[in-house]
């Protein structure tokens, strides 16, 4: 097999290869870290590679394939991690010149567990400074650039995850979302990316975004994402808001059945302005949702922006976390970063517990509206990618900074799982994401419709010009 198809290959198919003996974990974290050194200088989609324990690991997992051992669910398949989660005596700079040399002393639980099921870590992805955007560039760690075209930016923050998944830098990217940023690369980058349920996967240590902040797969098929929850999945105590889901098998769950499931379609939610492009694309993803047996309809209004209530939560939340550096890391940082610190210290605690309240009530309001359908479908995002090196994009929809993810931080408030699947591409070549969105705990369920719409749409194959 040629190493560019093995680097291809989904981690379900290698992790059964591997277990067969007919690929090696030393020929597969070859060939990935082969990619990662031909491509990465051009997609700037790793911060750090972590190539010589990679090496050594993969030839320890062959070893242990080779004595008959037992094996983890994903012994010997390469995983990216985004720089924002902490590696134990891997640098994790979370974008920032604050922590260029920091070096953690413990792994997060859900890195732990992906090296329990045998994953070997091949490095950190890029993201900008504390996650704080929907685009990946940083004063540290430069621009992060769009497998699909190279002018144009992946997304964020989890962009280098988005990217390097795309690019067939590793089949295994954990991404973090707290307004989007799982759902935005994947939107961009044209893989699958899942925000799960708040608590289901355990974040830890605590985000500066609090609960609005999840952790999830990244990766090109979603059976590779259902593995790597399965995987992620259950509490810890270092989390205490993480729980158990008893008897939950997200792999098997997959085989179900969607006929009848009832699926609202919003392509606005009742306010964002959408590309024509992308809104033509996504409602014809939608419709599809009605041949695979799904009971659709079109619901114009879903509920108000919920951006007055989101900002405060989040800005408030990192101006917390950067106050006290403020003044001697202002020059160094992100300018547009700086500009949230200052906007979250305007934000007083009576204004951010009126949030609190206002989420509550949203939160509720929209657990009344899926008390009528089991999904929502909404397009993921309402512009295709732009310039890469640019915050926003340069014919934004009206309306508030956010305009151009107006789908996707309203689940964050709610905690919902929300999925972004390839659903397309624009006449130019670049991918185009529907959200699927599902109950609290009905994790499954997403799954589920997104792998009967991947079976049918078939977005597997299609790779990245590079």
């Amino acid at each position: 097999m040629h190493a560019d198809d093995l680097a291809f290959m989904s981690a379900s198919d290698l992790s059964a290869a591997i277990r067969a003996k007919r690929v090696s974990p030393v020929e597969v974290v070859k060939a990935v870290l082969d990619r990662i050194e031909r491509l990465n200088p051009r997609l700037n989609a790793y911060c750090t590679v972590t190539a010589e324990s990679a090496r050594r690991e993969a030839a320890a997992a062959e070893a242990t394939v080779m004595r008959g051992d037992a094996l983890g669910p994903l012994h010997g398949v390469p995983v990216s991690v985004k720089d924002l989660v902490i590696t134990r005596g891997v640098r994790t700079t979370f974008g920032s010149r604050i922590y260029e040399n920091n070096v953690p002393q413990e792994d997060a639980p859900l890195v732990e567990r992906l090296k329990a099921a045998g994953a070997i870590l091949v490095g950190k992805t890029t993201t900008p400074e504390f996650g704080w955007k929907g685009v990946t560039d940083s004063p540290l760690l430069g621009i992060t650039r769009n497998p699909w075209n190279l002018e144009r930016t992946p997304g964020g923050s989890s962009g280098g995850a988005g990217a390097a998944v795309a690019a067939g830098l590793a089949p295994l990217a954990v991404g973090t979302d707290g307004g989007g940023s799982i759902r935005i690369p994947g939107s961009f980058c044209g893989v699958f990316g899942l925000k799960p349920t708040y608590g289901v996967i355990p974040v830890y240590p605590a985000s500066a975004t609090g609960t609005l902040s999840h952790a999830g797969p990244m990766t090109r098929t979603v059976r590779d994402a259902a593995l790597m929850l399965q995987v992620m999945a259950g509490p810890d105590d270092r989390d205490p808001l993480s729980f158990p889901l008893e008897g939950m098998d997200f792999v098997a769950g997959l085989e179900g059945e969607i006929h009848g499931l009832r699926v609202a379609w919003s392509p606005t939610l009742g306010y964002a302005v959408v590309d024509p492009e992308v809104r033509s694309v996504t409602e014809a993803a939608a419709k599809r949702f009605s041949d695979l047996g799904c009971l659709v309809e079109e619901v114009n209004r879903v509920f108000d922006d919920p951006d007055p209530i989101w900002a405060p939560l989040f800005y408030a939340g990192i101006a917390a976390r950067l106050d006290d550096s403020l003044a001697e890391w202002r020059d160094r940082m992100d300018p547009g970063l700086v500009q949230i610190v200052e906007e979250g210290r305007r934000i007083s605690a009576v204004q951010f517990a009126k949030a609190s309240f206002a989420r509550a009530t949203f939160t509720e309001a929209v657990r009344k509206f899926f008390s009528q359908y089991d999904l929502l479908l909404t397009p993921t995002l309402a512009v295709p990618s732009f310039a890469a090196g640019l915050e926003q994009p340069p014919n934004r929809p009206a309306g508030s900074r956010l305009a151009w993810v107006a789908f996707t931080y309203p689940f964050n408030l709610t905690g919902q799982p929300a999925a972004t699947l390839p659903c397309g591409f624009t006449r130019d070549g670049l991918p185009i994401g529907l959200q699927i969105v599902g109950r609290r705990l009905a994790d499954a369920t997403v799954l589920r419709a997104a792998a009967a719409y991947e079976a049918a749409a078939q977005w597997v194959e299609r790779r990245p010009p590079l």
